[in-house]
Order: C-alpha cells, then sequence, then structure tokens
C-alpha cells in the first residue's frame, strides 16, 4: 500500500458504476438475470450512473488534489431513494431531478430498485454482493403507513422503532452497520443522538470478489509511485502479464480487470503524462462511460497495479444542494410529509462512508449512505413560566432595572 501523501486515485467498479446491458449473465443463482431487466430497470440504472458520475465530479472539484476519493454511487442513490419516498411537492420533484429519475413514475422507481437488488445481488454466483436498507425512526414519532410499506416491499428494509434518548441507541444501528458491511464500516451514527433527528435511512453495500485472473503474490515487488507534486514514494506494486481488456484515447490508457465469472470488474483509468487527473475526472460523464466501456478490446500486455486501501468519509449535503434539492434541506420549505405528518422536517445530513482494499487476491469495498431528517423549526424559547429580566446599558454594564415576572398582568 502506497504511503506518504494521498495520491487521488480514481476507480470505477462494477458495483458501483452500472453498465445495464441486454447481456445474459450466465448459469448461477438469480431469479431473474440482467437480461431479464425491464426498460424502467434500465432506465434507473441509467439514472443511478448519471447520478453517481455527476456527484463524483462535484466531489473532485471540492477535494484536495492530493486527496483520495472513493465513493458509492448507488449506496447514495439507494439511501436517497428510501428518502424520496417520504418527500412531497416541490422537494419531492427537486429529489427526482436531482436523482436523475427522468421520467419515471414514482411506481416505476421503486419497481425498478426492487429489480436492481434482486438481480445485482445475484449476478455471479463466484462474487459476494449484499444491498442492504434500514430505517430507524425515533419510537413514538408517527410515521406514515404507506412511507413504512413502500420502503419494506421495494427495498427489503428493515423498519424499526428505536428509543433514540437510549444510551445503547447508537451502538444498535452501528451494529447493524457493521454486520452489513461484514465489519468494514463500524459507525456511520454517533451518540448521543441528537433530540431533533426523527429518523436514519441506511443504505449498505457490501462487495468481495476475487480477480478472475489473479495476481502472483511472488511478483509483488517494492515500487515507486508518483504524487500529484512530482514527489516519488514506495509502495507494493503487483505485476502480471496476460490478455486484459484495453484500450486508449489521446487523454488516458484504460484496463478491464475481471471478477469472478465476469459479471462485475474494475476499469482503472490512468491518464496520459501529458494530461492532469483532474482534467481526466471531468470527463466522466454518462455519455462518455457508456462509449468508453463499449471500447475495451483484447491486448496482451504487462500490467503493474499497486496494491492499495482506502477509507473515505464526506458529507454530501453542500454538494447535493449545488445538485438541485437545496429545498429538501431548509426547514421552512421542505415537505416531508409522505413520512411524517409532522411539521417541519427536514434533512439534516446526509453523510457517506466507504471502504475498499485492493490486492493480489481481488477486492473487497463496502459503502455506506446514511440520510437524517430532523424536526423543529428555528430554535424556539418560551417565557411561559416565571422569569428575572434586566435593563442594562452596554458599555457600562449599569442595570438600570431589575425585575422578576411570577404572573404577566397587562391591563
Amino acid at each position: 500500500m502506497c504511503k506518504a501523501v494521498k495520491p487521488l486515485i480514481v476507480i470505477f467498479i462494477g458495483i458501483l458504476f452500472l453498465r445495464c446491458s441486454d447481456e445474459a449473465v450466465g448459469p448461477g443463482l438469480p431469479k431473474r438475470t440482467i437480461a431479464d431487466l425491464t426498460a424502467a430497470e434500465k432506465s434507473l440504472c441509467e439514472s443511478s450512473n448519471k447520478f453517481g458520475l455527476k456527484l463524483f465530479r462535484e466531489i473532485v472539484t471540492q477535494e484536495e488534489k492530493d486527496s483520495n476519493i472513493f465513493i458509492s454511487p448507488l449506496s447514495v442513490s439507494m439511501a436517497l431513494g428510501m428518502t424520496y419516498n417520504g418527500a412531497a411537492a416541490a422537494t419531492r420533484d427537486s429529489m427526482h431531478a436531482t436523482l436523475e429519475f427522468s421520467d419515471l413514475s414514482v411506481q416505476e422507481i421503486n419497481e425498478s430498485y426492487k429489480g436492481l437488488i434482486e438481480v445485482l445481488s445475484y449476478a455471479d454466483s463466484k462474487v459476494r454482493f449484499q444491498i442492504a436498507n434500514s430505517i430507524w425512526y425515533r419510537l413514538g414519532l408517527p410515521v406514515e403507513a404507506e412511507f413504512i410499506d413502500l420502503n419494506k416491499t421495494y427495498f427489503d428494509a428493515l423498519v424499526r422503532g428505536l428509543n433514540f434518548s437510549r444510551p445503547d441507541a447508537a451502538d444498535t444501528i452501528n451494529a447493524w452497520v457493521a454486520e452489513n458491511t461484514n465489519g468494514k464500516i463500524q459507525e456511520i451514527v454517533q451518540n448521543p443522538i441528537d433530540p431533533d433527528i426523527v429518523m436514519f435511512l441506511i443504505n449498505a453495500l457490501y462487495f468481495k470478489g476475487d480477480w478472475a485472473n489473479k495476481f502472483n503474490p511472488d511478483s509483488t515487488v517494492v515500487d515507486s509511485f508518483t504524487l500529484h507534486d512530482g514527489t516519488r514514494i514506495e509502495c507494493r506494486m503487483m505485476r502480471k502479464e496476460s490478455i486484459f481488456g484495453y484500450f486508449q484515447d489521446p487523454l488516458f490508457e484504460a484496463i478491464n480487470l475481471p471478477y469472478g465469472d465476469s459479471s462485475f470488474s474494475m476499469a482503472v483509468f490512468l491518464p496520459k503524462p501529458s494530461a492532469d487527473i483532474d482534467s481526466l475526472a471531468v470527463q466522466f460523464t454518462e455519455e462518455n462511460w457508456l462509449v468508453w466501456t463499449d471500447s475495451f478490446f483484447e491486448k496482451g500486455m504487462v500490467l503493474h497495479l499497486p496494491r492499495f486501501k482506502i477509507e473515505y468519509e464526506a458529507g454530501l449535503n453542500d454538494i447535493l444542494k449545488a445538485m438541485g434539492m437545496e429545498i429538501a434541506f431548509i426547514p421552512s420549505e421542505a415537505d416531508f410529509t409522505n413520512m411524517t405528518p409532522l411539521r417541519p422536517v427536514w434533512i439534516d445530513t446526509v453523510k457517506h462512508k466507504t471502504f475498499v482494499e485492493v490486492n493480489e487476491e481481488g477486492t473487497e469495498a463496502a459503502g455506506v449512505t446514511v440520510v437524517v431528517p430532523v424536526f423543529g423549526g428555528p430554535p424556539l424559547l418560551r417565557f411561559d413560566r416565571p422569569f428575572i429580566f434586566v435593563i442594562w446599558e452596554k458599555e457600562t454594564k449599569t442595570i438600570l432595572f431589575l425585575g422578576k415576572v411570577m404572573e404577566p398582568k397587562y391591563e
């Protein structure tokens, strides 16, 4: 694993940026294959990609140039997809646009998430990929029955009322997160839980896949890696001579490394020496992605790829606001009446955490996204019991009047 200053590593893994196609994934466990995807499901897949690529570009512009970035667009999309079921009016419209749902109806969106969960979970019998969703609401909170039913039915979400005042409340939620990421992400909620928080909507993804053509550990050597500023550091460089999916254009070279039975893969993009990594990152649009994934051809070559491990965390509030759903974060304007009749409820936090490890065997990755709605207006202070008041001069701090009100008479 490379050390010292963190270089920007751009990684695109099949589980995160999904290419919907009409090709079956071969014999295996699934009740449905990718070939069985409906037109709406394919459209949602494209929506997730379009949203995820835009999210990535936004993050790249905000992070420092030498910072590693690793996100799960599918995780963010699913967590916000569950939240979308609780939004109404202009708030729902803004989320619809931000999530790139295009002309899909609410019913089609929900049915398509359900279909993707079913298909992706069994796309490759040699790869472990699991999707889990949960909703934890403050015990006693009035929650709309339809909101719960939709997320149970279409997202297979665990829905549970929890006393957020209990000292172990956050531990309970974090235990679910750890279990559904195979221990790779241990915490997404912190104690104590803010009394204004009404709910946590959480998506967790876990991926573990061995390379279809593994690297020999004996071929891994100590080598050098050049950082963004030209500094050279040591890393553990894997080496393999084989036939790979490959293509290049004037900006970069790319290689495709399949896992398992090749339903999932990792595509790695290396900027040409004359190109900047960030100038490459901004080229990751849906249109380019579709062209690039159709451009790989088999080529015999010697591959050198460093082992690496990344743990990444990001707050997505500002980015999602910039992408078009600012209304969902504004107390006086957000409308989540399809979630709960309480007003006002708005999104306080969208938090994203990921983990990835790439080595000779393959790749292990996990991602968690939590959406945190809160209740209340601006801070409220009610003088509805006996109080003391003082009239004073600011500069000398001289008290002019001092009183105690036990009964606010006014005649």
